[in-house]
């Protein structure tokens, strides 16, 4: 990856398209430029969507709830990890150290689907235990985390010497 690369995975955060005309406008790195990179950043896996972004509030999915698990499992770690993938309206999974070994995060329609969602975690051997924190609202969520970072700090830490 080298300058040009990150400045246009910039332009995409800032200007929240892939449109290659726009970001050509933003970079200054030409058209045709900018349709190579973006095809060799996808076959690198850096780029795994074309930015079709769903409001989930404005979907009927706004009701966000936090699942802290604690487990005891005698099998492999992926295992569990797999199970609570399957439940209905997690959407992300982090495997956290401490004394919780992951948090999910659900986006559900309603009440009842937090207690459908909670019912599916009691039903996983492996769960001991889990910790639910009911979002009641979202003051800051970015998609694009490359926006939180201004281009000389990216360029710094990701472009290759």
């Amino acid at each position: 990856m080298d300058e040009r690369d990150v400045r246009i995975l910039k332009a995409i955060a800032d200007l929240e398209t892939g449109s290659p005309e726009r970001i050509s406008e933003r970079t200054g790195v030409p058209v045709s430029t900018v349709h190579y990179r973006l095809n060799n950043l996808r076959d690198a896996g850096v780029i795994t969507n074309d930015l079709y972004d769903i409001d989930l509030d404005a979907l009927g999915l706004g009701v966000t709830v936090l699942v802290e698990v604690l487990a005891d499992y005698a099998g492999e770690h992926a295992d569990v990890a797999s199970t609570i993938t399957e439940i209905e309206g997690v959407t992300t999974l982090l495997s956290t150290m401490g004394e919780t070994d992951f948090v999910a995060i659900a986006h559900l329609p309603d009440d009842e689907a937090v207690g459908r969602l909670l019912r599916e975690f009691e039903r996983i051997p492996a769960v001991e235990r889990t910790n639910s924190t009911y979002v009641i609202e979202t003051l800051y969520d970015d998609a694009r985390a490359l926006s939180s970072y201004s281009e000389g700090s990216l360029v710094d830490a990701l472009v290759d010497e």
